[in-house]
């Protein structure tokens, strides 16, 4: 399966909105708009994954600047995510 990475989304585009745009250019495995985990609230980007690599590759190619929910949108392959330390908001510097 190839993931592509969805951007410029409206606050409105929804995860079957995703879906929808994206299934006239194949079977969609998966589409989902990434939220806000407080809120709730749509981060305005999202991720679409194709079952077919040829069908995601027609997807980027298509439907990249396309307008989606009133906005134009981008689309590419998704790179992989990098494992970053996390910070817990204390200062590594300190000392006691």
């Amino acid at each position: 399966m190839k993931k592509l990475f969805v951007g410029s989304l409206a606050w409105a585009t929804t995860d079957d909105s995703l879906n929808a745009h994206f299934a006239q250019c194949g079977t969609v495995a998966s589409a989902k708009v990434v939220t806000d985990r407080d809120s709730g609230r749509s981060r305005g980007f999202g991720f679409v994954e194709f079952e077919n690599d040829a069908e995601a590759d027609a997807a980027v190619e298509k439907l990249n600047n396309s307008e989606l929910d009133g906005r134009q949108i981008t689309v590419n392959e998704a790179r992989p995510r990098e494992d970053k330390p996390r910070d817990f908001g204390g200062d590594r510097q300190r000392s006691w």
